[in-house]
C-alpha cells in the first residue's frame, strides 16, 4: 500500500529555518490571498479574459457576457481597484484595458492546472 506521509518523524531545521525565512509575510500572503478572491468571480474572470483579446467598454462588455451595465461597471471598480485594469476616453466612452497581462498568464496556468487535474 502506497503511503503518502512520512515513516518516520525527522526534521531537518536548517532546511525548515531557510524555507521559513524565504516565505512571504502574512501581509503579503493576505495581499495574495485578496486577488485570488478577486479572481474567484466567474464574471471578473471573463471580463479579464475579455479585456485580454481587445479594449472593451462597459456596454460592449455587458453584451458580450449578457450581464447589465452596472453589473460589468460593479466588477470593472473592483478589478479597477485592485490595479488590474484601467480605462481610457475615447470621445464619449471609456474603453476598458489590462494594466498588466500577467493576470491573464497566471488565469491560463491555472486553466493548464485544472485540466491536467481532470486527466
Amino acid at each position: 500500500m502506497k503511503r503518502d506521509i512520512c515513516e518516520i518523524e525527522h526534521t531537518d531545521e536548517e532546511k525548515v529555518l531557510r524555507v521559513r525565512a524565504e516565505m512571504p509575510s502574512g501581509d503579503e500572503i493576505r495581499g495574495i490571498c485578496d486577488i485570488f478572491k478577486i479572481l474567484s468571480e466567474p464574471t471578473r474572470l471573463k471580463i479579464l479574459m475579455a479585456l485580454s483579446l481587445d479594449s472593451l467598454c462597459v456596454c460592449e462588455l455587458a453584451s458580450l457576457l449578457d450581464v447589465t451595465q452596472s453589473a460589468v461597471s460593479h466588477q470593472l471598480r473592483i478589478l479597477r481597484n485592485a490595479g488590474m485594469v484601467d480605462y481610457e476616453r475615447d470621445g464619449k466612452m471609456a474603453r476598458y484595458y489590462l494594466r498588466d497581462n500577467g493576470v491573464v498568464e497566471f488565469i491560463e496556468q491555472c486553466s493548464k492546472l485544472h485540466s491536467r487535474s481532470e486527466e
